[in-house]
């Protein structure tokens, strides 16, 4: 009991010092020499209390922490080096590492913030991630749950940073690590860039559009493929043939006598899928809150036109209309060619985009926005009933901030839930299967 009471001490050591090092950056001398005996005693070392040495800095000086770190708040089982230390060791050994990661990501401070100290962050981010069982910048993509809590803590901090230096200095400019937040950022001020820091904020855009894109695109690959056309007989080769059901379908006719199973009729199955080639017509909101749909969605855009028999129209909108289809296999000209900001007059994107629409039926309309139209509310959504009444396939995409955050109209909300086409929310992945199953 003494043991244990012991490790159960050390433990409230290190956490009570986490806490009050969060909420205060100054030290309070009386938890410091406290945890940097129960540091020393565990035989770690003392650059896990400083908040000034990175992750990646210790794990360089200390390999062997590496594999103590990643899935470290996963749950399952405990890392391999666990089982050297007695159990309540091990718990103190953890709260030591766990004390690390969370003073290193949310003890963000204030004032200005350099390149290096954003380049930092983002590591130390990348081994939080890694902790939870994810790969680094993954839940700061996904932008819900805790990946929404970092990425507007990353948020705040390029906020913080003078970018256009940064990005007119081609050596500071380097050290950044392209994310949503980062592009968020770009995208406004790109008209007052120009020369190197111009130069260099299209290259961050360009490598976080190839790194979205691969990860959309693997999505899409492993997505359901779509329904089958019952409607055209399946085609009786020998690689369609359903071998169970033709051997369920025939057991009446097995013979004891013979020990044979005469089989009647043969059943094969259907394969046949959508000849016609499906219109994917993408509608997106780019007023000042839509930055991260916008993104993700310019992008799933370029990979569905990529597909066989889909033929993607993409149009951008706030108090004007713009038809992007020309550039949309380009996600990174078409998000150079887009104006964050201003109001919004989804009417007026609704007029260019309905003469797209040929055969209802084969046509899903994907508009993104957070549908605050205010005194253009009705007339919208009037054109939108009409548009689904007509046969068209609408998806609603409400609208996601680098933050995490999603703020869509309730009076939309509502009426588009009424309507049978309720907004979609949340992760891509959604979007992705809606969008797989209809149009292949």
């Amino acid at each position: 009991m003494t043991a244990d009471r012991n490790d159960e001490n050390r433990r409230q050591v290190l956490y009570w010092r986490l806490l009050a090092r969060l909420f205060n950056p100054d030290e309070q001398p009386a938890l410091e020499s406290a945890a940097v005996a129960v540091v020393d005693d565990l035989g770690l070392p003392a650059a896990l209390l400083d908040p000034a040495v990175s992750v990646d800095t210790v794990v360089q000086r200390f390999p062997a922490l590496a594999a103590d770190l990643r899935g470290l708040l996963a749950g399952g089982d405990a890392p391999a080096e666990a089982g050297t230390f007695a159990p309540g060791e091990a718990e103190v050994r953890r709260a030591a590492l766990v004390s690390k990661l969370l003073l290193n990501v949310f003890a963000t401070g204030a004032g200005e913030v350099s390149a290096g100290q954003l380049a930092r962050w983002q590591a130390d981010a990348g081994w939080f991630e890694q902790a939870l069982g994810a790969e680094p910048g993954e839940l700061r993509r996904q932008g819900t749950g805790l990946g929404a809590t970092l990425a507007g803590l990353e948020g705040d901090l390029v906020r913080r940073m003078h970018l256009r230096e940064v990005l007119a200095d081609p050596a500071l400019a380097g050290r950044l690590t392209p994310s949503m937040s980062l592009i968020e950022q770009l995208l406004r001020d790109k008209a007052n860039l120009s020369g190197v820091a111009l130069a260099n904020a299209k290259s961050l855009i360009r490598r976080y559009v190839d790194e979205v894109a691969e990860v959309l695109r693997t999505q899409v690959e492993q997505a359901s493929v779509g329904a089958i056309d019952r409607s055209v007989p399946p085609k009786r080769v020998f690689r369609n043939l359903d071998l169970d059901r033709t051997i369920w379908q025939n057991l009446t006719n097995w013979s004891p006598e013979d020990e044979r199973l005469y089989v009647d009729r043969l059943y094969y199955r259907q394969t046949a899928r959508r000849t016609t080639p499906a219109r994917l017509i993408v509608v997106v909101d780019q007023s000042g809150s839509m930055v991260d749909s916008m993104v993700n969605c310019t992008i799933l855009a370029s990979i569905f036109a990529g597909l066989p028999k889909v033929d993607v129209h993409l149009i951008a909108y706030d108090t004007r209309a713009l038809d992007l289809t020309p550039w949309v296999h380009d996600p990174f000209e078409v998000l150079l060619r887009t104006n964050l900001g201003g109001g919004n007059d989804g009417p007026v994107a609704m007029a260019l985009a309905r003469p797209k629409i040929v055969e209802p039926r084969n046509t899903v309309l994907v508009w993104i926005s957070d549908f605050y139209e205010f005194d253009r509310s009705q007339p919208l959504f009037d054109g939108i009933e009409a548009v689904h009444r007509s046969g068209v396939r609408f998806i609603p995409v409400g609208s996601v901030n680098s933050s995490g955050g999603q703020s869509v109209n309730p009076w939309f909300r509502q009426r588009l839930k009424d309507l049978g086409t309720p907004v979609i929310s949340g992760h891509i992945r959604k979007l992705v299967f809606e969008l797989k199953s209809f149009l292949t």
